[in-house]
């Protein structure tokens, strides 16, 4: 009787070793397939992984769609001047509104079909941010070549700063400014966080748009992949205000990296803090050392005069130096002494934290520090 029990016993025990093995197996093939399928969100962006693989729900949700022309065509009333919105390297810009209800901006241009412009875009609509404007998908009809991404409600940062017809007249704060500098850092630290690493090579102002919170996206990311090596075309005056977004090694060498747009970061750091366009405050002169630009000012403690007035005094004057001092630090001349974009985030958001407490009305309404009217007076 007991031999018999020990035996039964002992078969009790070997099936559930059995099935924990079985269990064990399955969880490890669950999560090894889960790390193999991460998108580019999670930090692979390897086209092959995004591309190739052709179920689960996961990649289904990401993959860039095929628009059909008759779509699109219904959706901007027939690409109609009153759907213009307007016009960029990659061509004519329009609104438009889909069947499904959902508001999309839609970039056409005349170009043969080609199967790398589908790769690229597959791979582009891959990635997923939030401080990036989706590429939703693609049209190749007619000759024609159609990239549709996700529309952005208030447009652009750099309208708000100093274009025509300003969407808002409302004051943009210190703090606000902040906020959308980091936002916009956060979408370029992420494409350099990818695998292979993805260079922005047009940051610029306009290409900084706002949602209707006021979250910054990053527009455009890779758009210089459809181009090619072509440059930049467009009015002369829009050229020279574009290349003023180019670090030298650009300018020169058409070297791109992450480093270059570091470079465009910076500039872009000075048009938000001071509301006007570079070649505005620069002169059209491109090779001009920004960095001793700012120094300059600096030491002769006229940097007040080029920080935008509408703000107030909506800042401190701790917070603004080290602002001023990422701007120099971004634009310098040697690439390799440019700070990574994660660096900026840490140090944008840093500064941002310090402003809101020490901005914070105490008491009777008495600020807490010296504010920005008192801001780098002349020592001399």
């Amino acid at each position: 009787m007991s031999t018999t029990l020990a035996a039964i016993l002992g078969g009790a025990a070997g099936a559930v070793a059995l099935v924990g093995m079985v269990i064990t197996l399955i969880w490890f093939c669950l999560f090894h397939n889960r790390s193999a399928g991460r998108t580019s969100e999670t930090g692979s962006s390897d086209p092959s992984v995004q591309v190739e693989r052709s179920v689960g729900v996961e990649l289904s949700l990401r993959e860039a769609r095929h628009f059909e022309m008759e779509e699109l065509a219904l959706a901007t009333k027939s690409f109609s001047d009153r759907s213009l919105i307007g016009e960029g390297k990659f061509g004519a810009v329009y609104k438009g509104l889909l069947n499904d209800g959902m508001l999309v901006a839609i970039k056409k241009r005349a170009a043969a079909p080609s199967q790398e412009f589908i790769e690229e875009v597959r791979y582009l609509s891959s990635i997923n941010h939030r401080n990036l404007v989706t590429l939703l998908g693609y049209c190749q009809e007619n000759d024609q070549q159609i990239l549709v991404y996700e529309y952005i409600p208030n447009g652009s940062v750099s309208i708000h700063l100093y274009g025509a017809g300003q969407v808002s007249q409302e004051k943009l704060e210190f703090k606000h400014r902040l906020s959308i500098a980091i936002g916009a850092a956060k979408g370029l630290a992420h494409l350099h966080s990818l695998s292979p690493r993805l260079v922005h090579k047009d940051f610029k102002t306009a290409n900084v748009l706002v949602d209707e919170n006021f979250i910054a996206k990053v527009a455009d990311a890779g758009l210089r992949n459809f181009l090619g090596r072509v440059d930049i075309v467009g009015p002369s005056s829009h050229v020279a205000a574009d290349e003023m977004f180019l670090a030298p090694e650009v300018r020169e060498f058409r070297r791109f990296s992450d480093k270059s747009d570091v470079y465009s970061f910076g500039v872009f750091l000075l048009e938000l803090v001071s509301g006007l366009e570079a070649m505005e405050l620069l002169s059209s002169d491109l090779n001009q050392n920004l960095v001793e630009w700012v120094q300059n000012y600096q030491d002769s403690g006229k940097i007040s005069t080029i920080i935008d007035q509408r703000m107030g005094n909506s800042f401190t004057t701790e917070g603004m130096e080290e602002y001023i001092q990422l701007i120099s630090r971004s634009v310098d001349p040697t690439s390799d002494r440019r700070p990574s974009m994660s660096y900026a985030v840490m140090e944008l958001d840093r500064i941002l934290e310090k402003e809101m407490n020490l901005t914070t009305i105490m008491g009777e309404g008495t600020p807490v520090v010296t504010l920005g009217s008192q801001l780098f007076r002349a020592s001399k």
